[in-house]
C-alpha cells in the first residue's frame, strides 16, 4: 500500500463486502458525512443509514448501509455495517 492510500475494510455480520487500498472514503456518520484521507487522525464513529463512497483505481464505488460503526487508525479504515 502506498502512503497516498488507505486500507479499507467493510464487513457485515454475514460477509466481507470490500477489502483493499483506496484513495479516500466518505462515511455517513451520525453527525453528518465525513471524508477520510491518508494520514487522517484516529477516530471511532457510529454510522447512520446512508452510503459509503470510496475511490479505488480512479473510480467511485458505493455501499449502502443501515448503520454501523467506523474506526480509523494508522491508515486503516474498518467499517462494520448493519
Amino acid at each position: 500500500m502506498k502512503k497516498t492510500e488507505l486500507q479499507l475494510n467493510i464487513i457485515s455480520a454475514e460477509k466481507k463486502l470490500f477489502s483493499g487500498a483506496v484513495a479516500s472514503v466518505v462515511i455517513p456518520g451520525i453527525s453528518g458525512s465525513f471524508g477520510v484521507y491518508p494520514d487522517h487522525a484516529p477516530l471511532i464513529s457510529p454510522l447512520k443509514e446512508g452510503v459509503i463512497i470510496y475511490t479505488v483505481g480512479g473510480s467511485e464505488k458505493t455501499v449502502e448501509v443501515n448503520g454501523g460503526i467506523a474506526e480509523v487508525n494508522n491508515g486503516v479504515v474498518t467499517i462494520c455495517v448493519a
